[in-house]
């Protein structure tokens, strides 16, 4: 059997002296010289500017903002998309992935167990400890122990790790709302684009009609004596561009197809079900419809930070960069672990089961950085620049949010008023078609002059058609600008949140 020599042990006076030691030893802790140098820009300190102070007042986005189009294949496509996009699930498996980091960190905080056994069979040296006739003799050692230890985290260098996890978990979880919103801004615009295509089509397909009833009344106007064939030549030449435009139109609208089936994690045959939108005949024509209105909810600079889940996100990577200062800073101080440990210890299986064959005990280990050859300070100063890192790309990401919300505003406004002017020179370029075509058939001008007209009046057409498609565009941006309502019910850091409050009173 081994021996054992027990000593007299005042677990109170050595956790004593232990603290004490610490204390005289983490004054010796230097932090001089490293401290962040940036600072989180307020959103009440921006200005609003004339674009945003103008607008009228609206509510917030709702979470289902693209319903305001009115045309159900855009609902189905949008939510097809949320629910099978890769990029969506690639974000919720990385929130699973911080919140199970997360779970790891909360380990650290809370007391270890663990059980050892082992079983050796082994020659001893009769040269050494163990007297005759154990030395020199073949035998068995055998040891079970239970062994339990908690870290007191006296610096809160555990509890910092585990904050800044649970932060981490905050930004998957922003960033995965984020990556829901460009998503459905991309099928908005995507289908968007496709109802342009398509009034373009049925612009392009009217014009070809009507160079092609041209070509017609030249062609019988030669054969009676009344034409040229230079006014036949004229009319002809037409024809082949205005083909390859309705080809180059068909060729968008297939691309487009398999561009909205890609982001619902769709192959191209998904994109072959896509009808024409409903949103074309908006396009193109006469629209009665009433388009979004252009308003901002109040006081945007200052909500607009707990509405924007990048811009959240952001807040929430600054705490978490913040707590891993904490982190750099507890590891200059000691670490104090208290451990224990009872079990069974004998040399063969006689007594192994036996109260004799019991050991146990408990104290406190310390260790404490002496000599790391500038590693603490150079983590500390990587985790302050990181810090500082993480404040500036948060201050950037306001700003831009802010200009995003602004320019899509000017962009509303410019589009508004080229509407109206647009659509007032398309019905003077319709009237002066229909007059010019009057007059040929009548015999009462050149065919040149028809196609002139037709050339302004198609012009027209298509500016008309771009701007409404590019009001409802910069309409659906404006929505992401103001996150899409996929902010609202995220959590907030505690200031954040306080600011926010401020700002509403």
């Amino acid at each position: 059997m081994r021996s054992y020599f027990p000593s007299k042990s005042y677990p109170s006076v050595s956790l004593l002296l232990a603290c004490s030691l610490t204390l005289l030893l983490s004054a010796c802790a230097d932090f001089s010289g490293i401290n962040p140098q940036s600072k989180l820009t307020d959103g009440n300190s921006l200005s609003a500017g004339a674009a945003l102070s103008s607008a009228a007042n609206t509510a917030w986005p709702t979470s289902a903002w693209w319903q305001s189009y009115g045309d159900p294949q855009l609902d189905t496509l949008v939510q097809q998309a949320i629910a099978g996009s890769p990029n969506l699930k690639i974000a919720q498996a990385r929130i699973r992935q911080a919140s199970s980091l997360a779970g790891v960190a909360r380990a650290a905080t809370l007391p270890k167990v663990g059980a050892e056994a082992s079983s050796t069979r082994g020659l001893y040296s009769s040269e050494y400890i163990f007297p005759p006739p154990l030395g020199g003799s073949w035998n068995w050692d055998n040891e079970i122990t239970v062994k339990a230890s908690y870290d007191l985290d006296l610096w809160d260098k555990d509890r910092s790790e585990l904050e800044s996890a649970l932060d981490t978990v905050h930004v998957s979880a922003a960033e995965a709302r984020s990556a829901q919103l460009n998503l459905e801004v991309a099928v908005v615009r995507g289908y968007l684009q496709l109802a342009t295509e398509y009034a373009l089509h049925d612009i392009a397909s009217s014009t070809l009609t009507q160079q092609t009833s041209i070509a017609n009344i030249a062609q019988r106007k030669l054969a009676a004596g009344l034409g040229t064939r230079l006014e036949l030549s004229q009319a002809q030449t037409a024809l082949p561009e205005a083909r390859a435009n309705i080809e180059k139109i068909d060729e968008n609208i297939a691309l487009l197809r398999n561009q909205i089936a890609a982001l619902s994690g769709k192959g191209p045959g998904g994109g072959d079900a896509i009808q024409r939108p409903q949103l074309a005949a908006r396009l193109v024509g006469v629209d009665n419809s009433t388009p979004p209105a252009i308003g901002l909810p109040d006081n945007v600079p200052a909500h607009l930070i707990g509405r924007r889940p990048d811009v959240i996100a952001q807040r929430w990577r600054v705490e978490a960069m913040d707590k891993n200062i904490d982190v750099a800073k507890a590891a200059f101080y000691p670490d104090i672990n208290i451990s224990a440990f009872i079990g069974l210890q004998a040399l063969g299986f006689t007594h192994f089961l036996s109260s004799s064959a019991g050991v146990r005990g408990a104290g406190p280990a310390i260790s404490l950085p002496i000599f790391e050859g500038g590693r603490l300070r150079a983590n500390l100063g990587a985790q302050t620049a990181a810090l500082d890192a993480a404040i500036e790309s948060y201050n950037n990401t306001l700003v831009q949010a802010l200009q995003s919300v602004a320019d899509q505003i000017i962009k509303l406004k410019s589009q508004q008023q080229q509407r109206g002017q647009s659509e007032q020179a398309l019905a003077l370029a319709t009237q002066s078609y229909d007059l010019a075509k009057r007059a040929y058939q009548a015999g009462l001008t050149a065919n040149i002059n028809v196609i002139q007209t037709q050339l302004v009046l198609l012009q027209q057409q298509q500016r008309v058609t771009q701007i409404r498609a590019g009001y409802l565009d910069s309409w659906a941006q404006l929505m992401q600008a103001l996150g899409g309502g996929l902010g609202d019910d995220l959590p907030q850091p505690a200031n954040a949140a306080a600011s926010a409050s401020s700002a509403e009173k």
